[in-house]
């Protein structure tokens, strides 16, 4: 019933967004997909951070963009969360594309931009996702909906996604608009209607993001395709099926 996206890789047991968030995942078999954020280095490398600033995730301070891919290796991407993982630095996408070569899990890239911020993040990671042959296995996503546009003019066969905090109107129209066949919604916005009356129009629906094991509980009960986005998913995988 439903299925487990591990938020920023298992980022309850790990800090997030690094490889060993990411590893810790794949190592579950119970945990179908990773979620992760992408930006560009100022060198144009796809790196994965959530904030557009280093301050709250590393030991570095600025924004990501003013820094090339060496400069943002050289800082802990771990330390603030334990001292165990002060060693953790900033992955590039690369790096998580190649430790997924050999696992099924699904990777939920959302691609972090604003205004023109990064005019070529779009034709970058579509770039490495064809590379390593994952067309089948990722979908990329945004609150930006002209990026998700530019996914679908330069490879089609990527499934994409609209992120979403709120209840807009015309909701459809828009991802008819952008091509996109995923909707990832805060799920304080969902109801059960909702959630059944998309997936039966054919969308996915990412639940994001659910750490409670009475509410994970509540909305994977409205339908067996629903996705749980959670920074804890042990507490999904130790509710009975």
């Amino acid at each position: 019933m439903s299925y487990c996206m591990a938020h920023r890789g298992w980022s309850g047991r790990a800090p997030e967004n690094t490889m060993a968030a990411i590893k810790l995942a794949l190592a579950e078999p119970g945990i179908q997909a990773i979620e992760v954020d992408v930006q560009l280095s100022k060198d144009g490398v796809p790196v994965l951070i959530h904030d557009f600033t280093l301050e709250r995730t590393t030991n570095g301070s600025g924004l990501v963009k003013d820094h090339t891919f060496e400069e943002l290796r050289e800082w802990s991407a771990g330390g603030w969360f334990a001292e165990e993982f002060s060693h953790e630095t900033i992955p590039a996408l690369e790096e998580l594309f190649q430790a997924v070569s050999h696992h099924s899990c699904r990777l939920n890239v959302e691609l972090k931009t604003a205004g023109n911020l990064y005019p070529l993040l779009a034709e970058k990671v579509v770039e490495l996702v064809e590379k390593y042959e994952l067309i089948s296995q990722v979908c990329l996503t945004s609150f930006d909906h002209e990026i998700i546009k530019r996914v679908k003019e330069l490879q089609p066969s990527i499934k994409t996604g609209l992120i979403i905090a709120g209840k807009p109107v015309l909701l459809r129209e828009q991802l008819v608009e952008t091509g996109a066949t995923i909707l990832s919604m805060a799920y304080p916005y969902l109801t059960k209607e909702f959630v059944q009356t998309m997936i039966e129009e054919g969308y996915e629906i990412f639940a994001w993001t659910i750490d409670d094991a009475s509410e994970i509980e509540r909305i994977r009960a409205w339908h067996p395709d629903v996705c749980i986005c959670t920074n804890h998913p042990d507490r999904m995988l130790s509710l009975t099926h």
